[in-house]
């Protein structure tokens, strides 16, 4: 198979970077938002929540945005390990304000242990063996996404309809990405991925800011 030219790949790797870097800054002005929710309401573990929430989108973009930023570099390794970590950082982050304000209780937190343990699985393996165990990391990812059913009632009484559908749309989102991230020869696919995220991680921060 004829390898990119050296300019397709520097497009593709500029491209990938501004992408999460708009991911990054709407990250940040979204996190200032949640805390400003959270100080008008005074509950200490909404607080919580929202902070875990937001640092897990402003770790994940930051990550990538460096990652591809400084991917023609001698540091490209050490990123590629921080942005494969920074996936599951947001994955458990998402997590964090569904479990403890939605779906509450003792399955709430049973969930959000559950997907934390899992999390530090994740950025465990791809630290000590990165690129080597796929198949482990598949699981993990699996294991992580589908957590979400076991208190799927509970969100679904408690997000409302609107709040509820927004959540399961991100979740679409991603799995659209994956999928076409999965087909091969697509021009600049790591950006669709990436436009992917961001449209997910939108429609999940919507779930939550406006409904929980």
């Amino acid at each position: 198979m004829q390898q990119p030219s050296r300019r397709y790949q520097i497009t593709n790797e500029v491209l990938n970077s501004v992408t999460h870097g708009i991911g990054l800054i709407l990250s940040i002005v979204g996190f200032v938002f949640l805390m400003l929710k959270a100080y008008n309401d005074g509950q200490a573990l909404e607080w919580t929540a929202f902070v875990i929430y937001g640092c897990s989108l402003v770790v994940l973009y930051t990550c990538s945005m460096l990652f591809h930023g400084l991917y023609f570099t001698r540091a490209r390794e050490v990123f590629r390990i921080l942005d494969h970590s920074g996936v599951y950082v947001l994955i458990a982050g998402t997590y964090t304000p569904f479990s403890l304000l939605a779906i509450k209780g003792w399955l709430g937190w049973t969930i959000l242990l559950t997907i934390w343990g899992l999390a530090i699985a994740g950025i465990t393996v791809n630290a000590v063996w990165p690129g080597r165990l796929h198949k482990v990391e598949t699981v993990i990812y699996v294991l992580m996404g589908w957590m979400c059913l076991a208190g799927g009632r509970q969100l679904w009484l408690n997000l409302g309809l609107t709040g509820f559908w927004l959540l399961v749309a991100g979740g679409v989102a991603f799995t659209l990405g994956a999928l076409l991230y999965s087909i091969p020869h697509i021009k600049y696919l790591h950006v669709i991925w990436h436009v992917a995220v961001m449209i997910g991680t939108a429609l999940m921060y919507f779930s939550i800011y406006f409904y929980i």
